[in-house]
């Protein structure tokens, strides 16, 4: 069963640094992530998301090879390839895998404008090691949401250095 992390931080800058942590702690095979969000808050509404896989660019070079070998077949290769990326992108675009884009938004609205949240769908970890890294880490990271027990959020609060602030995300709509 996967566990979601919900992490916010007053600057963009700190919440970035997480994820880059985060993918490093995973080709290390110390984490093993299905998701990993980072989401900007600059204004009241104008909240930004980063997903780490551009779905839309991923589904435009799968549709573009699909169409280009289906496009071999009939003998038009480059109509093939055009119509493939072009429905590929479109198929991207609309995808939503991972962590739903709505209940991130929400969430988001408990970060100060200027600061930002990572989301993080964890598989398996190898929780020592990930959370020696994140007390490494810093940037006062604030737990808003997990799904984790009580004792293994509080030891997530711990190295993130706040002992035990409640969090101050909205409850979720979904």
């Amino acid at each position: 069963m996967s566990e979601l992390i919900v992490i916010a931080f007053d600057t963009e800058a700190a919440g970035f640094d997480l994820r880059t942590e985060l993918v490093k702690m995973q080709k290390d095979y110390l984490i093993e992530m299905e998701d990993v969000v980072v989401v900007t808050r600059h204004g009241e509404d104008d909240i930004k998301l980063h997903q780490a896989v551009n779905l839309t660019a991923a589904g435009a070079i799968g549709g573009g090879f699909w169409g280009t070998l289906v496009g071999l077949l009939f003998l038009n290769p480059l109509l093939g390839a055009a119509v493939g990326a072009a429905s590929g992108a479109l198929a991207g675009r609309f995808t939503d895998i991972g962590i739903n884009d709505d209940f991130m938004k929400d969430v988001a609205k408990a970060v100060p404008p200027g600061g930002s949240a990572v989301f993080v769908l964890v598989r398996k970890m190898t929780a020592d090691k990930v959370l020696e890294r994140l007390a490494q880490v810093g940037h006062g990271g604030r737990v808003l949401r997990t799904s984790l027990s009580n004792e293994q959020e509080q030891k997530l609060r711990d190295a993130l250095g706040n002992s035990g602030e409640a969090a101050t995300a909205p409850p979720p709509s979904a």
